[in-house]
């Protein structure tokens, strides 16, 4: 039975990560048509505006899900678990509505603080997504608190691809019935309660299959007594993971009501200020896509961690915690250095033009910091640790506050990039500072640090002499469909460097080589040479 349990688990886990991989794909690569289609000022218009929706999906995709369903798998029976139901899901729904009236009348003065008024119907059309919040977390907790990944699966690529095909077709509406900017965004941002309408509606059909009447929402009693220590718990521990699910769209959220404030104050008109900070937003869904893997890995290694820590096997916890932050440093620290050095490229052919070079390529080293926090939150999630990261993260979001408004006034977007980077290293800090000193002993054992320079720095100088390459017998900036080639190709490049110096230097065991995709055919490879 336990054998049986393990595999289900694990057979949950693979589907629920392909299904986040998919659904954060589309969610990073349909702004590069939108972008082509309504240009760097409407780019700016939607962006403004989708740190809400992604706090509001945030919530409703990792954060209370997680909770809920760990709530619920906690309980050794249906009864028991119909009855913390009862008791959990009015306070996800208080939590859901108080958000939508602190957004929908809060929407004029959220637009005046932005800096910009005709933002205010956006902002009221994507308040309605919290009221989604509490059925779509309720319903895809429970289902994953008894194993049952597939509807939170299909629930969650479905919305992404109606909530994908509404938005492109608002950016084709704008071009073709010559629509404003922000009448493009506002379609745009319906393209959310679109998507949660469908999502419901999956999630309602797989209950009323799976379960019938049993865990419904009809059956619960909104108006009976709040348990108090619940709602601590809830705030505790599901404010925690949403927390760190959306740490980065928190400060996007920072940005869009400072950065284009500070470059007007700075001198330029309105217009030019949103056209600026739209193409600052363009490192946004690059950033997302170089932390997919390591929010994929964050899934894996956090149920065997937990697990571990409750058979009180401390040093399998230890080697698991290492093995976790070896390949979460290698892949995001990889991944930030070789979009960096390809980003005139990839600028270029995905956006049309080179504008915003040095903020982007400052951008883009959030991955490795974001990748190494997600890292230390999991591993102190994984010992009922709350406070330390809730604590770090306050620390790093007040950072970003501070220096956003002075960096941005006397640097342009590059100081809000600067802005970003200080305020995720002075997180990673904090949770590297309050963790065992067993666990953070990682870079040093096996000389891990000196070999992962090593295998960057061989990863820098291949992509370098690519480069030279191209620009002596070309100019890699002529046609855009060359310049992806191109960047394809340095990133091909730079993958193999990576991985040949890396296989040099041993900087992995073979363990840690077969936990990677596609480590065991790189073994393969290293042992025929």
């Amino acid at each position: 039975m336990a054998k049986n349990q393990m595999q289900s688990m694990m057979q949950g886990a693979f589907v629920l990560t392909a299904a986040s991989f998919v659904a954060k794909l589309l969610s990073a690569v349909y702004r590069v048509p939108f972008q082509n289609l309504v240009g760097d000022e409407g780019f700016y218009v939607y962006q403004q505006i989708y740190p809400i929706y992604g706090l509001a999906m945030t919530l409703a995709l990792s954060g209370l899900p997680q909770f809920i369903s760990k709530y619920v798998a906690e309980q050794e029976t249906p009864k028991a678990q119909q009855t913390a139901i009862r008791k959990l899901y009015p306070i996800v729904l208080g939590a859901g509505v108080l958000l939508f009236l602190l957004t929908f009348l809060g929407a004029a003065p959220l637009a005046y603080l932005m800096g910009d008024r005709q933002l205010a119907p956006l902002i009221r059309v994507v308040s309605f997504t919290f009221l989604f919040v509490p059925i779509l977390s309720f319903y895809r907790g429970s289902f994953q608190g008894n194993l049952l990944m597939i509807p939170t699966a299909v629930s969650q690529v479905a919305e992404q691809l109606v909530r994908v095909a509404v938005i492109l077709g608002g950016a084709v509406a704008f071009r073709q019935l010559g629509l404003t900017i922000y009448q493009a965004g506002t379609i745009a941002m319906f393209g959310a309660i679109c998507g949660g309408g469908v999502a419901v509606l999956i999630l309602l059909y797989y209950q009323n299959k799976i379960n019938g009447r049993q865990l419904g929402l009809r059956e619960i009693q909104l108006t009976q007594r709040w348990d108090k220590p619940l709602i601590r718990r809830f705030l505790l521990e599901g404010g925690l993971v949403s927390m760190y699910s959306g740490f980065l769209i928190l400060f996007q959220l920072v940005d869009s009501f400072l950065v284009a404030n500070a470059l007007q104050a700075q001198g330029l008109l309105p217009q030019v200020a949103r056209v600026t900070k739209g193409v600052y937003d363009r490192g946004q869904p690059l950033v997302q896509l170089g932390l997919v893997v390591a929010g994929a890995l964050s899934s894996t290694f956090l149920p065997a961690l937990t697990k571990y820590l409750l058979g009180k096997n401390r040093s399998r916890f230890l080697s698991t915690t290492k093995i976790y932050l070896r390949l979460t440093a290698s892949i995001s620290l990889a991944a930030a250095v070789g979009l960096a050095l390809l980003m005139p490229f990839i600028n270029f052919a995905l956006f049309k033009d080179a504008q915003g070079n040095l903020p982007l390529v400052l951008f883009v080293f959030a991955v490795f910091l974001m990748g190494m926090i997600q890292a230390y939150q999991s591993i102190a999630q994984s010992q009922n640790h709350f406070r330390i990261p809730l604590k770090a993260a306050a620390w790093g979001v007040l950072i970003k506050v501070i220096a956003t408004w002075p960096f941005t006034r006397f640097l342009g977007t590059a100081g809000a990039s600067l802005a970003t980077l200080l305020g995720l290293t002075v997180t990673l800090l904090y949770l590297i500072r309050r963790e065992d000193e067993a666990i953070n002993s990682f870079w040093r054992e096996r000389h891990f640090s000196r070999k992962l320079l090593r295998s960057t720095g061989a990863m820098i100088m291949m992509i370098l002499v690519y480069y030279l390459v191209l620009v002596i017998i070309l100019d890699p900036r002529t046609h855009r469909l060359s310049t992806l080639l191109m960047a394809i190709g340095g990133v091909s490049v730079g993958v193999t460097a990576f991985v040949r110096s890396a296989i040099r230097n041993q900087l992995f065991t073979v363990r840690e080589w077969l936990l990677l995709p596609f480590g065991k055919k790189i073994l393969t490879f290293k042992l025929r040479k």
